[in-house]
């Protein structure tokens, strides 16, 4: 074997060490703190005119949220919900549904890029090192936290700057308002829907079965006929809603017969007119005793008098059917002559 196929040995400190070279030198602190790094002045903080700018810049962000939250507001107030337009490169989206993720997108974003540009170009940059300390504090360190807060505070120049500090505060009211105005889609408001129907002055009263006007001498003495409003048909899109107010019973009763002094002057040669819709829970009444002259709602039995002003003589119900007052125009076909003056079905109608 010759000299250049031995590996060179490599010449290591001996465990003992070594008397000329000593032992191998160890460092006291293996991770030593590199300390911070020396402090870059930004251009904002030796150029007044640069921080004008910045400050000029994070205000118009924050106004910007303002007009935004402004748009969402009036897009939902004026665009309508059924509205479609085409988006490129989305394409067809509700007109409704882009304004408002749009403006609210844009007035979150501003806030968050305004608070961003003002902390990395207006607020103070110098890095500070602390120790670590337990949970709870003593006094003394709640009082520093404090006076941290406060030395924040005032390097972050929020009083300083007035247009900055308006701005925010501007934007960050108007924000929350989107999320108010969404509760409007909680449900439809009801205004005073309830208490309107279709009925109005010479309004023709149209029998349900057959579709066509009725005259005084289509009700007989002991039936029981319903009707509905002219101009109300079965495929219309919110005839359900409309009928379930207007849905009227018409019966014809001898006037002798009649006790209530008004239902007589409202009525027209003994024909009265009056809901269809039970006041218990609004229930169609579809039961009528012709002897007696009583209505019978099928669902829980109240049961009203016809000849006295449809009170009610048995039952749950909680007051009387509302009458419609009903006369016949030039033709001879029977009219409405206004609407109800009560709310019609249940009660609690009347507190809406």
């Amino acid at each position: 074997m010759s000299s250049q196929d031995i590996p060179e040995e490599k010449h290591l400190p001996s465990e003992q060490g070594d008397a000329h070279h000593g032992a191998v030198a160890v460092a006291d602190d293996p991770f030593a703190d590199p300390g911070l790094p020396v402090h870059k002045p930004r251009i904002q903080d030796i150029d007044e005119r640069a921080a004008k700018r910045s400050e000029r810049t994070v205000a118009m962000l924050f106004t910007l949220s303002m007009l935004a939250t402004v748009g969402f507001i009036a897009s939902y107030v004026s665009i309508p919900v059924e509205k479609i337009v085409y988006i490129f490169p989305i394409g067809k989206v509700s007109a409704l549904n882009f304004a408002l993720g749009m403006t609210l997108g844009v007035a979150l974003f501003c806030i968050g890029a305004g608070a961003v540009h003002w902390a990395r170009t207006l607020m103070s940059d110098v890095e500070v090192a602390d120790d670590r300390h337990e949970i709870a504090a003593p006094a003394d360190v709640k009082a520093k936290v404090m006076q941290d807060f406060a030395d924040g505070a005032n390097e972050s120049g929020i009083a300083r700057r007035p247009l900055i500090r308006n701005t925010l505060l501007g934007a960050l009211a108007l924000v929350p308002l989107s999320g108010v105005v969404l509760l409007r889609d909680l449900g439809t408001l009801p205004e005073d829907k309830l208490r309107k129907t279709l009925w109005t002055k010479g309004k023709l009263i149209i029998n349900q079965n057959t579709m066509e006007p009725l005259r005084p001498e289509d009700v007989l003495v002991g039936s029981l006929t319903f009707a509905m409003p002219e101009g109300l048909e079965e495929d219309q899109h919110d005839f359900q809603n409309q009928i379930a107010k207007a849905a009227l019973m018409l019966v014809r009763i001898k006037p002798e017969d009649i006790k209530d002094k008004q239902e007589l002057e409202w009525s027209h040669e003994g024909i009265v007119a009056y809901s269809k819709i039970c006041t218990h829970v609004g229930c169609p009444i579809s039961l009528y005793e012709q002897q007696t002259h009583h209505v019978l709602c099928p669902c829980h039995q109240s049961t009203f008098d016809l000849s006295d002003g449809a009170r009610v003589i048995f039952g749950p119900a909680g007051h009387a059917l509302p009458q419609l007052r009903i006369g016949v125009n030039d033709e001879g076909f029977l009219e409405a002559l206004g609407d109800f003056e009560e709310p019609v079905g249940p009660a609690f109608w009347e507190r809406g």
